[in-house]
């Protein structure tokens, strides 16, 4: 299925096409909609959209559709409009960071990651990064902050190059392993983790 064809879907591309801000974005921190429409839509945590089970195949209209994404106090994450919202399942997070680039060196140094729909997000104290250890396995699961209370997980690939480039810093726990960006030290594990 290459296209859903509603009209709340078609809302939505009109929502995501217009009222954009300075930042190329619909402002949709302003918007409140009391009506919360009814579609099946989730994103699996490879970044595929799927809606009523079916793969939405069309890129453009994936990146459309993220820049109207939000996640709200109750913790849910929605496709909003200044009209009506639609509650999106997603398996751990809405976006992927599938490259990164760094500017500077040590503790001037910082992150730039880009996304599965092309957000530029520089790492630092007002997007951080952060790694979530699976209790059970302690893998890893590192997300970027990216806008409006969602996050991208950081591919595996990516995460090795950070690990690649990290360094020991005591955060007055104990020197952990971890990068800095724009300021601020992001830590890659707990202290005494180290990451092979």
């Amino acid at each position: 299925m290459g296209t859903p064809s509603t009209i709340n879907v078609n809302a939505l591309i009109a929502a995501a096409s217009r009222n954009a801000t300075d930042d190329g974005l619909p402002p949709v921190h302003l918007w409140h909609p009391e009506r919360c429409a009814d579609m099946d839509i989730e994103i699996l945590s490879d970044g595929r959209w799927l809606h009523d089970g079916h793969p939405i195949t069309r890129p453009a209209l994936v990146k459309l559709f993220s820049t109207i994404l939000r996640k709200d106090k109750d913790g849910c994450t929605y496709l909003v409009t200044p009209v009506e919202k639609v509650k999106v399942r997603v398996a751990r997070a809405p976006f992927i960071a599938t490259s990164v680039q760094v500017q500077g060196e040590g503790t001037d140094q910082t992150l730039f990651f880009t996304t599965n729909v092309d957000d530029v997000v520089q790492c630092g104290p007002e997007r951080p990064l952060r790694v979530q250890t699976d209790p059970k396995t302690l893998q890893p699961m590192p997300f970027v902050m990216v806008r409006h209370g969602l996050e991208a997980l950081i591919s595996r690939s990516v995460f090795y190059q950070l690990v690649d480039m990290a360094v020991e810093h005591d955060l007055g726990e104990g020197a952990q392993l971890g990068v800095w960006s724009d300021g601020a030290f992001f830590a890659l594990g707990p202290p005494g983790i180290h990451h092979d």
